[in-house]
């Protein structure tokens, strides 16, 4: 089965699964509740999140483009010094590059922004940390993800 897959990597293999009534019911509680239009999105999506983890857990990776994040932060653009050593962490940063930002103004001291990080795990996981670290970051969360080049 394994060489069927390898040579048909957009095919569609269908198998079944065992499941005790209460988790499948479960399960088709969160298709309805996030939009899904059928099981095999779910679990698709599941199976994919599980990869994803085990990758960034085991530190998996050939290169720079092997790991992503999104870092999203809220911070007290007030605090003094703090954007200054924000842009230090990421232009000091030799093994990832931050390929997008997005700044938004939440109300008069507090603002919202994203990074997309691109680079090593232990790189993306030490900028998100130093940056979640400082004096004036009321939250810090890296959502990561892998490249998907190899479609999973």
């Amino acid at each position: 089965m394994q060489d069927k897959v390898k040579n048909n990597k957009d095919s569609i293999i269908r198998f079944s699964v065992s499941l005790p009534a209460t988790l499948l019911e479960e399960l088709d509680y969160k298709i309805t509740q996030n939009g899904y239009t059928s099981r095999s999105e779910l679990v698709r999506d599941m199976i994919r999140e599980k990869i994803v983890d085990e990758k960034w857990e085991k530190g998996e990776g050939e290169g720079t483009e092997e790991y992503l994040g999104v870092l999203v932060i809220i911070y007290d653009h007030h605090q003094n010094g703090l954007n200054q050593k924000m842009n230090k962490i990421q232009h000091e940063s030799e093994s990832v590059e931050v390929l997008c930002t997005t700044h938004i103004h939440i109300d008069h001291h507090n603002c919202l922004e994203t990074l997309i990080l691109c680079g090593n795990q232990p790189g993306i996981e030490k900028i998100s940390i130093e940056i979640a670290g400082l004096l004036g970051v009321k939250f810090a969360k890296l959502t990561r993800t892998a490249s998907f080049k190899e479609s999973i």
